[in-house]
């Protein structure tokens, strides 16, 4: 029930979970209030709805475990560990979360403030989608976590009695037990816990006991433990003392509470095996009246279902396991803290905790294996019950290891359960009333002497256990019923000596449960053996039928497949490849309730072949590969006596290749009545499924055949040409009325998928699933011969249908035909290429809701091409539309239908050709009175969140609503003919100041997207641009004929709206836009502004601008102005910073109009610039103005941005001159800047601090104050006719050890680039790039030329070395003389690619640092060049040094050309390396070299060019 507080809850958490900034929110409240129950709703809710790519859920507890949590969410997204530990774990799980947008994490009961990292959780700044839900009692968990706080309160007095009198089922009515039933659910304190618990205590007693129970309340002393339990302890008191059956005189305490009391055992929220808890629980002596253990274990099977029924255990989603709630577990713990039976239950145990010898059950869980002081021996003479359990760890052999003297003085021990642990040498001592010996991945070491020890031992599990070996010893245990064995022992096979088993006669239960060698004979000696589960391999099937008359449950598996393991749960029988007779299972089949068949030959059916008793236990079947059967039954010889088949509730079919059919003959009696699951996939010779016409007139008088089926899956069915051969006659004995799931694929004979009989019994259908059917035409067949009903008209009403998915059903024209389907949530359609109408429904039926899809959600169309309408009916609930490929569709809803779409929120359209609006006018659609209809909207679409369409060639506009509230993003692409988006021509009284309501106000939407819209003119014809105060992106490309983002208001007569405010102190009327961070526009020819009257104020949030090729784009922001025309001066300018803090990015490229970017702007509003960029705009004079004098030096604005790293200005001739001090400039592009301004050199003033001049004058970097412009990595100039020298270092401050790359480009006057102590710190340089620098004579200035008093201490003095210069190209140089000074160094160690061309005056590459003759030749090599070209030097004389002989091992290619004067020859060895030495003879002989050298091959100087190629 949803109580005000849940309702109230929910929606806070649900408006969290959707608030920005939000990422973890605290659900705090009671014990037993409901805040698991409601987390598990959010998390529902939230995968329903799909607002997050992945949901995930785990609880916490007090002992988490970090492991298991680890796995589980590891789990749900796809991750396999690679690693152990667990903060390596998190590691990968915490990078695997971050690839995923939007996720959920739910962590349910926390009791302490914790690290989600620890985990492998990232949220906050690591991940913005994730957020997290957590629930816990304490509230200062939530405040220590900083979670957005929402309390879940109790319910109120009359919630409570609500829920109390439906859980105890009483009448509403003003009984006196009603009186007396009020005043107990009142003492349940409003907590849903207690009520429910109370409730189904007392429900179904007398009056008398009500009112015992009220007194009992009213008498007892207040049992409060706030911390844990708060106000359900005595409610839940009260519910266990009302467990009353059968008192246990040896306990006190009856065998249903003992029952529940050894559930508490377990850990925190850990599903319980109800295997162990049996065991458990016949080891302590429950129902001792009973002697056989299966009817111990029904009773206790029994005890189960009512601790169930009283809510004190839940249900989980497996038969085998139930679970505890955590409060409930706090109860039991508090019952058994004192008294007789004294509890003690620790998890994660690091420290051996401090007991006394009163306690009668210990449950350790989880104890470290370097526990500190584990005692050698321990003295607990009441103990009756322990469990010890080792650490979860992956590796196999870490185990908790306990000395056997542990257990010397536990002598009336009676359940002893072992999970990884090892113990000693000498194995277990005396324990003479241990009833129940439980081991799991245990090492026990000689175990088998230790049996002695254990005379009493009626229960003995060894499950992936080493010990010694399984021994004749077992003989001695005189009292064992029952015995488990799987994976004991380290071989894969269990070998169990000959003989031991036929000898353990008392035994009762046998489970033998992986590989073994047991010797099916031995059974036959075993009288009282009533439970059974075996694993064998064919040839363990003796020869000679085995008979087992008394067993009452087995599981056999026969055949090798590790997938297959069968508890002895039910009666299962699974056979895998198997070829020889199945007489030895004859005492099976007779009362079989699971059959596996899988690959069994020679049975030509199952009823008679295999069992001729019809199989009537048989609950389900699943056959694959069996070659050789074709029918379930065959009834040809039979006399109609038979029954068969009466129970079987799952049938599985697969891989059957000769199957034909369910049954051949007459279907007997009671037939398939309780079949609810079939799935049938690859049996290509199946024609028919369900041969109706073939029954037997007996069963007009039974249960319709096929009543109890929920759920139909067929796949692969070549052949199949009906699933139901069906006439009208049998609409009385045939009925689909619990069917609820359908799912068909590739059944490509398949034309129909219901017979109209059955259609109309189809009142529980949920999901109808169909695809890959080439030749299905319609899912309700009509007019076929025999199927023509009464009534052709009469109308199918699916009322429950939710979900319909069809796709690729070639040949398909309606889905459903005159079908009424009122709860449909999800419709996905995709390629059904002969679809005209979704719902085609005949003219002579007339309902209201005809047509009507008032709970669908979600629609999803794709490649329908001749579907031309959907449905004109209202709709209330669609949510999300998606819409693709839909050639013939003019237009989605009809105006009705829109008016009603008051909860869509995502509409995606995609590829659709006639699509011209969303809503279709009201003259062309059919009239339909829906003047009662509800939640109907005066305006289109009011819940609108997201608009997506693609590729509409004749979309005019959206539709004509103008106020959308809620709509959050836009996204439109490739629709050449929108003009506009939201169509304004209806509005007819125009948009005056008296009725602003009607300009269109998106006040939430964050993201615009338009791209490809040739004809778009107007986002938008009359926009309120204050509407748009949420707005965060706008991205606009490739809009030919976009004038203006937003257009001005205007008023009836086409006039521009001048508000009454503008120019006054309320500057509210302009464009305000406080969120805006993101603006790019690109390739709009036609723009002018981007909004017609923009405060700048208003864009205080702005982080990136990108304007490119818009030609016509005049100013990004157009100025204010008043009616008159004039600038708006408003009274803070000059007072107050028109400044944006938060801009980033500024990037305006080949904007041929654009004079000014920002008016009214101060230079000091840009702190957080990073990048400027200013590409090819010829005409913009001015980027930045101020007003105020602080910010004008000289004529030159100043702009301080201290964080930007990239600045380029090119291409901008007519710019003004601006100044940047920027301490960490990164990349600097100057070309082609104020070239037609000739500025003089005095122009720039000196500043005390270094900084860039933007323009073209003589120097580029000012250095001063003992700035180094360290960071800068690229420089490239190009064009600065003025430029003289990039930077006068006469400080010799400047180091450019992170400049990598350097381009200059015409820059006619510069003379130098480097001084000495620059061109060594010039470590990362890689890209060198000189050309059209005429007055460069040297790259480095010599240290001649530098003035003595800038010396700066001995670098001078080091060798030149450019250690990773690796492209080096210098062109048009007319006055360069050397390149690079040379020295004992590698210069250019790194050097990949060496151009030299057109440097007239160029004498040498390579210059002597020293004047000093080299006495002996010199070698050197260049290990990375792989190219060199010389071309058009004639001045060059050498290109290295005399005296020195150079080596190219990598040499690619090599030209020389037009180098006239050049004495350097070239030459290549036999290893195909390159070689060149200065003066030695252009032409040498091969006899002329002397015999010791590998020269070979001489090389011309003149014209060279060689490749390795």
């Amino acid at each position: 029930m949803d109580s005000e507080s849940s309702k109230s809850a929910f929606n806070q958490i649900m408006e969290a979970i959707n608030a920005k900034g939000v990422n973890m929110i605290g659900l705090h409240g009671m014990p037993g209030v409901g805040k698991t129950t409601l987390a598990k709703e959010v998390g529902k809710h939230a995968r329903e709805q799909k607002l997050f790519d992945k949901v995930v859920m785990f609880t916490m507890s007090q002992n988490p475990n970090i492991r298991t949590i680890q796995d589980k969410v590891a789990e749900m997204f796809g991750l396999n560990f690679d690693k152990n530990t667990e903060e390596g774990r998190a590691e990968e799980l915490f990078r695997s979360m971050q690839r995923v947008n939007k996720i959920l994490v739910i962590v349910d009961d926390l009791w302490e403030e914790f690290k989600m990292e620890s985990i492998g959780i990232p949220f906050g700044d690591d991940h913005e989608g994730c957020k997290i839900l957590l629930t816990t009692r304490r509230q200062q968990v939530c405040t220590k976590m900083n979670c957005k706080e929402i309390q879940l309160g109790i319910l109120s007095k009359d919630e409570a009695w609500v829920l109390f009198r439906d859980k105890a089922g009483l009448e509403d009515d003003c009984s006196t037990l009603n009186d007396v039933a009020k005043e107990v659910a009142a003492q349940c304190k409003g907590l849903p816990l207690a009520i429910v618990v109370v409730a189904k205590a007392l429900k179904g007693e007398s009056l008398n006991e009500w009112r015992d129970a009220n007194q009992r309340f009213k008498d007892s002393t207040h049992l409060y433990d706030e911390e844990v339990l708060g106000g359900v302890l005595e409610p839940l008191k009260l519910s266990y003392d009302y467990l009353k059956k059968g008192i246990n005189q040896m306990t006190g305490i009856n065998d249903i509470q003992m029952c529940f009391l050894l559930c508490s055992l377990f850990p925190e929220d850990e599903e319980i095996d109800t295997e162990i808890l049996i065991t458990c629980g016949i080891g302590v002596g429950l129902f001792p009246y009973v002697s056989l253990i299966e009817d111990k274990r029904k009773k206790i099977v029994e005890a189960l279902k009512k601790l169930k029924k009283s809510g004190l255990l839940l249900e989980t989603d497996g038969a085998d396991t139930i679970r505890i709630h955590d409060v409930i577990r706090d109860f039991a713990h508090w019952l058994t803290s004192t008294g007789e039976n004294r509890f003690m239950v620790k998890d994660t145990l690091k420290e051996w905790p401090h007991m006394d010898e009163s306690y009668t059950a210990i449950a350790l869980w989880n104890c470290s294996s370097i526990i500190k002081i584990f005692p050698d021996k321990v003295e607990f003479s009441k103990l009756k019950t322990l469990f010890l359990v080792g650490e979860r760890k992956r590796k196999r052999d870490d185990f908790l290891v306990v000395f056997g003297t542990f257990f010397e003085e536990m002598k009336a021990l009676q359940v002893l359960l072992l999970q990884r642990v090892s113990f000693s040498l000498k194995g277990l001592p005396s324990l003479p009333n241990l009833k129940t010996l439980w081991c799991y991945k245990c090492r026990l070491k000689n175990f088998s002497s230790s049996l002695t020890n254990m005379r009493s031992l009626e229960i003995l599990a060894l499950i992936g256990t080493e010990i010694d070996e399984i021994s004749e010893e077992l003989v001695k245990l005189s009292a064992l019923k029952y015995l488990r064995l799987s994976n004991v022992g380290v071989e894969r096979e269990m070998n169990i000596p000959p003989n031991l088993v036929s000898r353990l006669t008392s035994l009762q239960e046998l489970h033998v449960i992986s590989a073994n060698n047991l010797n099916l004979l031995e059974l036959k000696s075993l009288s009282r053996l009533t439970a059974l589960s075996l694993e064998l391999s064919a040839n363990q099937i003796p020869l000679e039928d085995f008979v087992l008359p008394k067993l009452q449950r087995y599981g056999v598996v026969v055949g090798e497949i590790y997938a297959v393991n069968r508890e002895a749960f039910i009666r299962t029988l699974v056979i895998l490849d198997y070829s020889s007779s199945l007489s030895a299972f004859n005492n099976l089949f007779c009362n079989v309730e699971e059959l596996i068949l899988w690959d069994v030959g020679g049975q030509k059916n199952i009823v008679p072949s295999i069992d001729e008793m019809g199989v009537n236990e048989l609950t389900s079947l699943h056959l694959a590969s069996c070659d050789d059967m074709e029918f379930l039954i065959d009834t040809k010889n039979d006399q109609g006596s038979t029954v068969a088949f009466s129970n079987l509730v799952e049938l599985k079919i697969s891989s059957m290749v000769s199957l034909k059919g369910l049954c051949y003959g007459v279907s007997p009696t009671r037939f398939l009545q309780n079949l609810k699951q079939v799935s049938i996939k690859d049996c290509e010779e199946l024609q028919v499924i369900f041969q109706i016409d073939k029954l037997s007139e007996r069963m007009k008088y039974q249960t319709p055949l096929l009543s109890n089926l929920t759920e139909l899956s067929l796949h692969s069915l070549p052949k199949l040409k009906m699933i139901w051969e069906v006439k009208p006659s049998h609409r009385a004995i045939a009925s689909l009325q619990s069917l609820k799931v359908v799912r068909i694929e590739s059944c490509h004979n398949l034309k129909t998928i219901f017979s109209p009989c059955l259609a109309l019994s189809m009142l529980h259908l949920q999901e109808l699933d169909i695809s890959y059917c080439d030749r299905l035409e319609q899912v309700i067949g009509f007019g076929q011969e025999g199927e023509i009903i009464e009534n052709d008209c009469l109308l199918y009403c699916w009322p429950k249908l939710r979900v319909l998915s069809i796709h690729h059903c070639e040949s398909l024209k309606y889905i459903s035909t005159n079908t009424l389907i009122q709860s449909l949530e999800s419709v996905y359609i995709e390629n059904c290429h002969q679809l005209i109408q979704i719902y085609n429904m005949e003219q002579n039926i007339v309902l209201p809701e005809l047509g009507s899809q008032e709970s669908l959600t979600n629609l999803k169309l794709i490649l329908l091409p001749e579907l031309k309408y959907m449905w004109n009916g209202p709709n209330h609930y669609l949510h999300r539309v998606e819409i693709t490929k839909c050639d013939k569709l003019t237009y989605l809803f009809s105006e009705i239908t829109a008016r009603t779409l008051v909860h869509l929120q995502f509409l995606e359209i995609r590829n659709c050709y006639s699509l011209e609006h969303l809503i279709g006018e009201a003259e062309n659609m059919d009239e339909i009175d829906i003047s009662n209809t509800k939640d109907q909207s005066p305006l289109f679409l009011p819940n609108l969140k997201g608009v997506r369409i693609a590729k509409c060639e004749n979309l005019k506009y959206l539709c004509s609503s103008q106020a959308l509230p809620y709509l959050e993003s836009i996204e439109i692409e490739d629709c050449p003919r929108l003009i506009q988006i939201f169509n304004m021509e209806k509005n007819k009284d125009g948009f005056g100041l008296q009725n602003d309501s009607s300009l269109c106000c998106w006040p939430k939407l964050r993201s615009l997207r338009i791209q490809y819209c040739p004809n778009l003119k107007y986002v938008c014809a009359t926009t309120w641009t204050q509407g748009l105060q949420s707005l965060e992106s706008v991205y606009i490309t490739e809009c030919s004929q976009l004038i203006q983002v937003f257009n001005m208001e205007q008023n009836k007569h086409g006039q521009d709206i001048v508000l009454p405010e503008l120019g006054s102190q309320n500057d509210s009327s302009l464009c305000c836009w406080p969120k805006l961070r993101s603006l790019r526009i690109q390739y709009c020819p036609n723009l002018k502004y981007v909004c017609a009257t923009t405060w700048t104020q208003g864009l205080q949030s702005l982080e990136s601008v990108y304007i490119t090729e818009c030609s016509q784009l005049i100013q990004v922001f157009n100025m204010e102005q008043n009616k008159h025309g004039q600038d708006i001066v408003l009274p803070e300018l000059g007072s107050q910073n028109h400044c944006w803090t938060k801009l980033k990015t500024l990037q305006i490229e080949d904007c041929q109009l654009l004079k000014y970017m920002f008016a009214n702007t101060l230079s000091q509003g840009f702190p957080l610039l990073e990048s400027l960029y200013l590409k090819n705009c010829p005409q913009l004079l001015q980027v930045f103005s101020s007003t105020e004098e602080r910010d004008v030096i000289g004529d030159h604005i100043l702009l301080n941005v201290p964080l930007l790293k990239n600045l380029e200005v090119s291409n901008c001739p007519q710019i003004s001159c601006f100044i940047v001090q920027a301490q960490h400039i990164e990349e600097l592009v100057l070309s082609n800047v104020g070239n037609s301004r000739q500025l003089c050199n005095t122009d720039v003033p000196v500043l005390n601090e270094g900084c860039i001049v933007v323009g073209n004058h003589e120097e580029v970097f000012q250095v001063q104050g003992g700035y180094s412009f360290s960071s800068i990595k690229k420089l490239k100039l190009r064009n600065l006719f003025e430029a003289r020298v990039i930077w006068n270092d006469f400080a010799q401050v400047v180091t450019l050890e992170n400049l990598t790359t350097l381009t200059l480009s015409d820059c006619k006057k510069l003379r130098y680039i480097f001084s000495p102590m620059m061109a060594r710190s010039l470590s990362h340089l890689k890209d060198l790039s000189i050309e059209g620098c005429e007055e460069i004579e040297r790259l480095i200035l010599d240290k001649d030329q530098v003035s003595s008093s800038s010396s700066n201490g001995d670098t001078s003095h080091q060798p030149m070395s450019f250690r990773n210069l690796t492209w080096i190209t210098v062109t048009n140089c007319k006055n360069l003389n050397s390149l690079f000074p040379f020295g004992f160094v590698p210069v250019l160690p790194m050097l990949e690619s060496l151009i030299v061309k057109r440097n007239s005056k160029l004498e040498q590459v390579f210059e002597l640092e020293k004047k000093v003759e080299v006495v002996a030749e010199e070698k050197m090599k260049f290990d990375n060049l792989k190219g060199l070209l010389l071309e058009e030097l004639p001045g060059l004389i050498q290109f290295c040094p005399k005296g020195y002989h150079f080596v190219f091992p990598e040499m690619m290619q090599l030209k020389v050309r037009d180098c006239p004067k050049l004495t350097t020859g070239f030459f290549i060895d036999s290893q195909r390396f390159v070689h060149c030495k200065t003066k030695v003879p252009q032409l040498v002989e091969q006899d002329a070299v002397e015999e010791s050298t590998t020269i070979r091959n001489a090389i011309f100087n003149e014209n060279i060019y060689w490749s390795r190629l």
